[in-house]
């Protein structure tokens, strides 16, 4: 008994130690980066000159070359980035858990040294193991694997003994591995009379996070072996965990836009065995809530009031439809823009119509930015349903017919359009589709089509929302391209997982997040590679931009991933067209073409390179080109490099590629860029549009590859200080677009191309606001004015 005893303290302490530093922080020593986006890369960590360098096994000789690639190794992947970050530091944690599962492995004969695309992969047994099948250049082969070893991080996956076994180490997301297949492999090979044994793996569920495990084991461990009982109060504390983590994820909804969900999972919060302090933390949840409807109700209730002590009838009559509006839209989005006229709405001093003009001017301006004149306020009303019929509108003479008539109105200056424009919704509505007998419906799913280029049938693009969608709210996007084989269907799948029946909706990590996605259609069928074709470019743009029509995008926040040729295209258009994202997350690509003529042109663009150890010859493919990103100064560039793993779509790294993307934003006005050309259609950087390139630097992907000596195109351009721009091209044709957050309109705007100036007098132009809008569908951001060249 006092041995037992002593054993149920020492795994008190360890188990404490463990939570704790879950809790806190950390306790072994390992390498930590902090880069200047403010993500945060853990593990084994040593520095390299290219990526074609083995840290862990230098060769000596030779000159001594400058290592300016930090590698860090966490036993799953290989994360490669620049050594000019914010921070480089050593950290303490606690030593993982580690849980060996005796295997046979083939430790001599055949080695993989290549894995392809995998043509079927078995669920692993209670044993941990599971067949792999694979298309090799001799044909398919089957290569029996079973895991050797779990981690919280990761599980090791080898090649077995056989007659046709295979030496292979894989490593795998142990977050990737279902809860019933890990722990069914765990309780079938932990000794369940060992109580040392079923400690470690509450040790192992804790550092993986996994709490709700973590408890139910502890739990069954205690009630196995009573004298393990001082351990009661750890599944207590498991407890507060797991309610720490719901509350964690109610907050992460509240954050996204999902209230109604956030509110319900916070009523429906389990208060059994959770501290008093966690309650208060879930009824303060709901309190505010609570008290948003309270306002939201107020606010609805005083423009009643209001509108009824308004003594102009026709008055009355022309805010019916605005009032209208509010009621049935007012939310907690849009309850912020109401903020000036609750606040006022007591004041004495103020008349009846100065309110009910303050309460629809913030309603169409934004909370600030309200006037007291209600003739004006009602005209804004106007002016903003102008817009909309201007930017619905097909047909250049009714856009003319539309301006006309909004030029006449009293706040239709550019200002005041750009105003509206940025607090309105998407100027095309979409309707809800209709449910179609034999296939199921998913909320926020849609279908669409994109008018394509002249001449050329209409893009087909998917689109999921994010649950609760509004459309006063702007939301992320990554949009998604999908490999050979595979569908735009799949992409959304990956990125927002499968359709799940009850609540018809899907529960993957953009769902979670509160992303839009949007999957184009953008490959023929039997498709094998990436063309970099205009016709493959514009199904990508001409889909991002046609759902920026319709629905609420942050276009400071649109993300642009793909996989295998559809990683291809990602990196291609990321390249040649950097001022459209906040980031590029080609997975398993192959650089070629101008990918890597046009390796300039990815400074100021996050770049998140996802890829196998295994993947035949990718790495001394795009080796180079990363070695540029991570080695030249203006780069933010991470590469993840799974180890043991081939050409696959990498579902396990979906929670770090969110994490990577909820910290970083597109710079629109960007000081100062440099971008190259070699395709006529790659012709829009910034706030520059540019025609007649020089024959001599334009090569199309037909004529590839390029006569020796052929130089891609250049632009600079900068934003100066004293209300100077600055344009350097080969181009002959130029106009170059502007904004207040790049000169100021009241003074003279000097212009620099070539280094001819000129000092111009620029006046903003709705008109020109209008068409920017229509045609880049970006609300956020609209030029005011436009200078040809």
């Amino acid at each position: 008994m006092t041995v037992y005893k002593s054993r149920s303290l020492r795994w008190f302490a360890l188990i404490l130690i463990t939570i704790a530093t879950t809790i806190w922080g950390p306790m072994c020593t390992a390498g930590v980066v902090t880069m200047n986006s403010g993500v945060v890369l853990e593990g084994r960590m040593g520095k390299i000159h290219s990526l074609a360098d083995d840290p862990w096994n230098p060769q000596g000789g030779g000159a001594v070359k400058v290592k300016q690639i930090v590698i860090l190794d966490d036993g799953l992947t290989r994360r490669y980035v620049s050594s000019k970050l914010r921070s480089v530091a050593e950290n303490d944690r606690v030593a993982p858990q580690v849980i060996n599962i005796h295997q046979r492995v083939q430790e001599s004969g055949r080695r993989i040294a290549g894995v392809g695309p995998l043509m079927r992969v078995q669920p692993f047994d209670k044993f941990g193991r599971r067949i792999i099948t694979m298309n090799m250049p001799a044909g398919p082969i089957d290569v029996v694997q079973g895991i050797t070893e779990i981690t919280p991080k990761y599980v090791k996956v080898e090649g077995l003994l056989g007659k046709y076994g295979y030496i292979w180490d894989m490593r795998l997301a142990t977050s990737s591995i279902p809860r019933s297949t890990l722990s069914g492999i765990l309780m079938q090979q932990v000794d369940q009379n060992d109580p040392d044994a079923r400690l470690q793996i509450v040790r192992l569920y804790i550092q993986a996070e996994r709490f709700r495990d973590a408890r139910m084991e502890l739990e069954a461990a205690i009630k196995d072996f009573p004298e393990l009982a001082d351990l009661k109060r750890q599944v207590q504390e498991l407890y507060q965990m797991g309610a720490k983590r719901i509350i964690d994820e109610i907050k992460l909804r509240k954050d996204v836009g999902q209230h109604v969900l956030a509110a319900s999972m916070a009523e429906d919060f389990p208060t059994d065995g959770v501290a008093g302090q966690t309650i208060l933390a879930v009824r303060d949840i709901l309190g505010e809530y609570e008290r948003l409807k309270g306002q939201r109700d107020r606010v609805l209730e005083l423009l009643e009031l209001h509108n009824s002590q308004l003594e102009n009838v026709q008055l009355q009559g022309q805010i019916k439809p605005i009032l209208a509006e509010i009621k049935d839209e007012l939310n907690i989005t849009t309850l912020n823009r109401m903020a000036d006229y609750a606040r006022l709405a007591d004041d004495k001093e103020m008349k009846i119509d100065q309110k009910l003009a303050l309460a629809i001017s913030g309603w169409l301006h934004g909370n600030g930015a309200g006037t007291q004149n209600l003739a004006v306020a009602i005209s804004l009303y106007n002016v903003r349903n102008s817009i909309r019929s201007y930017l619905r509108a097909t047909h250049v003479g009714e856009r003319k017919q539309v301006l006309q008539k909004l030029q006449a109105m009293e706040g239709s200056d550019a200002e005041s359009v750009a105003k509206l424009i940025k607090f309105m919704k998407p100027a095309i509505e979409t309707k809800v589709p209709a449910p179609v007998e034999g296939k199921p419906t998913v909320n926020g799913y849609y279908e669409l089509t994109a008018p394509g280029l002249d001449g050329q049938p209409d893009v087909g693009y998917c689109v999921q929302l994010p649950p609760n969608y509004d459309p006063y709210r702007k939301y992320p996007v990554v949009v998604t391209l999908n490999g050979a084989g595979s569908t735009p269907q799949r992409q959304i799948d990956w990125w927002c997982g499968s359709y799940y029946e009850k609540p018809d909706m899907r529960l993957g990590q953009s769902t979670r997040n509160g992303y839009i996605v949007i999957a184009p259609k953008w490959s023929i069928p039997f498709q094998k590679k990436y063309n970099y074709s205009l016709k493959e470019t514009a199904a990508v743009l001409l889909s991002l931009r046609d759902a920026s029509r319709r629905f609420a995008i942050d276009s400071n926040r649109v993300f642009l991933s793909g996989h295998s040729m559809g990683g291809d295209l990602a990196w291609d258009v990321g390249l040649s067209h950097p001022d459209l994202w906040a980031g590029v997350i080609p997975i398993v690509p192959t650089a070629d073409k101008y990918i890597k003529r046009y390796w300039e042109n990815g400074r100021g663009l996050p770049m998140y390179f996802v890829c196998g150890q295994l993947d035949g010859n990718k790495m001394s493919i795009n080796g180079p080109e990363w070695d540029r990103y991570l080695t030249k100064v203006g780069y933010d560039c991470l590469v993840v490099e799974y180890l043991g793993r081939g050409h696959e779509h990498f579902q396990d790294e979906v929670h770090q590629i969110f994490d990577w993307m909820d910290k970083h934003n597109r710079d629109f006005f960007l000081k100062e860029y440099k971008c190259l050309t070699m395709r006529p259609w790659d012709n829009f950087f910034w706030w520059a549009e540019l025609d007649n390139f020089p024959q001599r630097g334009m090569v199309l992907p037909e004529l590839w590859p390029p006569p020796p000596r052929t130089l891609p195109v250049s632009t600079e351009g900068r934003i100066l200080n004293n209300n100077k721009i600055s344009l350097r091209t080969g181009a002959d044709k130029v106009t170059i677009y502007l904004s207040p957050e790049m000169v100021d309109f009241k003074q003279r705007v000097g212009i620099s191309l070539n280094s001819r100036s000129k000092s111009l007098d620029v006046k903003p132009d709705t008109e020109v606001i209008l068409e920017d809008v229509r045609t880049r569908a970006d609300y956020i951001h609209p030029f005011w004015a436009k200078v040809e060249f």
